[in-house]
């Protein structure tokens, strides 16, 4: 609880001062038009690699595997994409990393532990 207020006042000042001083190095319409792009951009890979995943899944699903680390891509991608259609720099690096295969790998082992940590503490019931 205590990071969610930081993240509810911190980040968008942050947000804000990066992009008057965007507006002011490169001017209004380019970063106005940077913005719309990556929302663009980010709908496309996030619908891209949504699709992709949710192969994934039911392939996995046939087979009778629980497809565990596709449901935390899952989870990485539609965060990345909420991220890119928000306007803002920062959110928009850390949409593209979650989004982009390689970069989501080296966020899924905290994810994974983070989610470990909860379910062991029955924060997260798991239904069979």
């Amino acid at each position: 609880m205590k990071y969610f207020l930081l993240l509810i006042v911190v980040a968008p000042a942050c947000e804000l001062g990066l992009l008057i001083w965007s507006g002011k190095m490169i001017g209004l319409l380019p970063t106005i038009s940077m913005i719309i792009a990556t929302g663009i951009g980010g709908a496309y890979l996030a619908k891209y690699q949504g699709l992709m995943t949710i192969k994934k899944i039911q392939e996995q699903m046939n087979r009778g595997i629980i497809p565990d680390v596709e449901m935390i891509d899952g989870m990485c991608i539609l965060l990345g994409g909420c991220l890119l259609l928000a306007p803002g720099f920062i959110s928009d690096l850390i949409g593209l990393l979650l989004l982009l295969p390689l970069t989501r790998n080296l966020f899924k082992p905290a994810i994974m532990k983070f989610l470990r940590k909860k379910t062991n503490r029955n924060t997260i019931t798991i239904i069979n």
